[in-house]
């Protein structure tokens, strides 16, 4: 089972729609997935359920069917409990979101300031995410959890980043987007370092049941650009230029002079995607990525070549992803 966060602190960069279309694009190719909606605005939840079942969660709160139900009791002391897991198809599932999750941000705060003195009950806290990752995985026999976040640098992306195993990093070829990507590359550096000198004073030989803080970065996609001859139109151009440097120096901490992009920084590239700016509608409506709309759901003519070109893009993206993974 490898575990992927999809992260970025600028938002509107595309990436609750990315973990979406990577999602449906392993089932397509044989891979059993657990979608994690853990960005308190559940927009993923959104698009994986119908506005009649979300409206069902949302209301009938009783019924304890969100992620919350694993995390709560934990930061209260009692014992972890195995979470709602939502069957999206034989292939498919997915833990659902919900919006309290950002009343969690003090709780972890305090829990990693203790986790320096050694507190079992802060390392048990800190770790829920993993234990939430490792049991959903095994109930679900999935080969990939695949993880939406916030787009923030708090204390419960903190904790959840600490407990996975890689990073993709969604960007927009904007000013803001890149400046994101700059922050991302620092803070994670510097939660590597925190999370390695609280490590060490777990109070247990054996700290399996603790995060090993690996999230490795797979590498970047560029997402939302507008299309003219299969090229960036020139406004944005600029930007995506700059984009490879900045991951390469901010991300990978590595030594770059300017002028000078090789193979290898560019490699760090994913994929470049267009925005389906007129196909998105009909996949909200039909409940489907937009790869898999068909004549009936309104995709014909010249949509409908452009569905077969999302199917590729999306495809070549989920095969990179999948051979990067440790």
């Amino acid at each position: 089972m490898k575990t992927i966060a999809f992260f970025n602190n600028k938002g509107g960069v595309g990436k609750t729609t990315t973990v979406y279309h990577v999602a449906w694009m392993m089932s397509e190719l044989g891979y059993k997935v657990l979608a994690i909606d853990l960005d308190p605005q559940s927009n993923l939840s959104s698009m994986f359920l119908s506005n009649e079942r979300m409206e069902e969660i949302v209301l009938e709160e009783s019924q304890n069917q969100t992620i919350l139900e694993a995390i709560s009791p934990v930061s209260e002391g009692e014992p972890y409990s195995p979470v709602h897991i939502e069957k999206i198809n034989d292939k498919i599932s997915l833990l659902i979101g919900n919006l309290a999750l950002s009343s969690f941000e003090d709780k972890l705060s305090d829990a990693w300031s203790k986790c320096l003195s050694g507190d079992p009950f802060a390392f048990k806290v800190i770790s829920v995410f993993k234990t939430l990752f490792n049991d959903s995985a095994l109930r679900t026999a999935a080969d990939f959890v695949l993880i939406d976040v916030g787009p923030n640098l708090g204390a419960m992306n903190r904790s959840v980043i600490i407990s996975i195993d890689n990073i993709v990093i969604p960007v927009a070829p904007d000013l803001f987007s890149l400046q994101g990507m700059k922050n991302l590359g620092n803070t994670l550096k510097e939660w590597r370092i925190q999370w390695a000198k609280r490590a060490q004073e777990y109070p247990k030989q054996d700290k399996t049941s603790i995060p090993n803080g690996a999230m490795k970065p797979l590498g970047y996609l560029v997402m939302q650009y507008s299309a003219k001859d299969s090229r960036p139109v020139k406004s944005y151009l600029k930007w995506a230029d700059r984009i490879p440097s900045i991951y390469y120096q901010y991300v990978l901490d590595g030594n770059f002079s300017k002028g000078q992009i090789n193979t290898d920084i560019e490699g760090n590239r994913l994929a470049l995607l267009k925005h389906y700016h007129s196909l998105a509608p009909m996949a909200m409506e039909a409940h489907k990525p937009i790869f898999l709309l068909k004549p009936a759901d309104g995709a014909i003519g010249a949509h409908l070549q452009s569905v077969y070109k999302c199917y590729d893009d999306f495809k070549a993206l989920t095969q990179k992803i999948i051979s990067r993974c440790q």
